[in-house]
């Protein structure tokens, strides 16, 4: 079939329309939102809820997008979270999403820079065969992680109507997830009063995840003593050569690359050093709260012990907890979202994949505060990559499950 039907189209219109606002966030800011990107994308949200019939609709002085459907039954409050900001993996702000109806084999991203999506190297690709597919133009990641998710919600609130009575319904489209959740940390519980909520933030069709990691950045940083190359001897303290150590002192098949499903990892991704100063960033993750803090308390060791044998070098270990595991937040008591989610993708006909992400969302910090938040796919592949891409039919299903969630089917 090469034609869309009119939920694709207004769907595929609508995820365009998204992708094409450019809102990637920025690490090394220190304001939220990080990027003046996501004030525009923000605003643009704030109008379309208010066009659809939305109340409430809030803009914080930190991005973070609000809005209220109310009621027109009994029910539980049932909240919608997803984010705003696109990953900044050094490839362009700017996303041209293509349409293939795609027939199978290899896919030409662009073919100026002769960039293809290999059927060889995305075996997941056969899965879609006769179907439409959105992909990248090859130079930049196509922003399904997480537009994918607004646009699910947005359709949804759009089409809502007053068919069918539901409670109370809460929508929050948070900023700089994708730089360690810190949009969500803002936001105001008394514009977001839910029993329990989703985050629509997930892969490949039928996703569900109910564990995350538990997620830390460490931060070393080694003030050495700098010196001329004259009299350098006994003197000098190279605070590069410190950091090797430690980084030398690392398990090497303890990283993202040698490890797989439950297994944590230490990731060394940062080095900035000079003559006098180098500092190092690490991510500590492990499923396993025992593990994490492990890993942890093997960081501050290492620092430790290597500030005990330089004693003219001034060495620090920093460790801040990002988010927590959305499992360990899971009770008797708040587990009705998780068994609503399950139950009405049964009845949809929707094959549950539940699996252990290897990362996190905002569900991991509100899950940690009290909203036990779980999470459901998009229908994406290949997030944060020229690779990623969006089969049209996954996110139809993706809408049709928030569409049913919101009416309480």
């Amino acid at each position: 079939m090469n034609t869309l039907t009119p939920i694709q189209q207004g769907l595929t219109d609508r995820f365009f329309r998204y992708v094409r606002t450019e809102s990637q966030s920025d690490a090394r800011a220190t304001t939220v939102p990080s990027t003046e990107s996501q004030w525009t994308f923000a605003r643009l949200l704030v109008d379309e809820l208010t066009t659809a019939g939305a109340t409430d609709v809030h803009l914080s002085d930190t991005c973070v997008v609000t809005a209220k459907i109310s009621g027109t039954g009994d029910g539980p409050a049932i909240g919608f979270c997803s984010h705003l900001d696109t990953v900044d993996v050094n490839l362009s702000p700017t996303v041209n999403p293509q349409l293939t109806h795609y027939e199978g084999g290899d896919i030409c991203l662009n073919a100026e820079l002769d960039l293809w999506l290999r059927a060889a190297d995305h075996p997941e690709l056969a899965a879609y065969e006769g179907q439409p597919i959105v992909h990248t133009d090859g130079t930049s990641v196509l922003g399904a992680d997480d537009k994918a998710g607004v646009t699910a919600i947005m359709e949804a609130v759009t089409e809502l109507g007053g068919q069918t009575p539901h409670g109370d319904i809460y929508i929050a489209f948070v900023p700089d997830e994708e730089i360690g959740l810190r949009g969500v940390r803002t936001i105001d519980f008394d514009r977001f009063p839910v029993d329990y909520a989703y985050t629509v933030d997930g892969g490949e069709l039928g996703e569900v995840v109910e564990t995350t990691f538990n997620a830390a950045t460490a931060t070393i940083t080694i003030a050495g003593v700098s010196a001329h190359p004259m009299n350098a001897k006994g003197n000098l303290v190279n605070p590069i050569t410190l950091a090797m150590e430690f980084a030398n002192q690392l398990d090497a098949q303890e990283t993202p690359e040698h490890t797989e499903g439950r297994e944590g990892f230490i990731w060394l991704n940062h080095i900035d050093g000079n003559q006098s100063t180098c500092t190092m960033q690490l991510s500590i993750r492990d499923h396993d709260r025992e593990g994490y803090e492990e890993k942890k308390q093997r960081l501050r060791a290492l620092a430790s012990d290597l500030a005990a044998a330089n004693p003219r070098a001034t060495i620090t270990c920093d460790i801040v907890d990002v988010y927590a595991n959305i499992s360990d937040a899971k009770t008797p008591e708040n587990s009705v979202g998780s068994e609503r989610l399950h139950a009405t993708m049964r009845s949809l006909g929707i094959e549950i994949k539940e699996i252990d992400m290897r990362g996190g969302t905002d569900g991991s910090w509100l899950s940690n505060q009290g909203v036990y938040t779980p999470n459901y796919f998009t229908g994406a592949h290949n997030f944060h990559s020229i690779y990623e891409f969006l089969p049209v039919p996954s996110l139809e299903r993706c809408y049709e499950l928030t569409l049913a969630l919101m009416r309480g089917e």
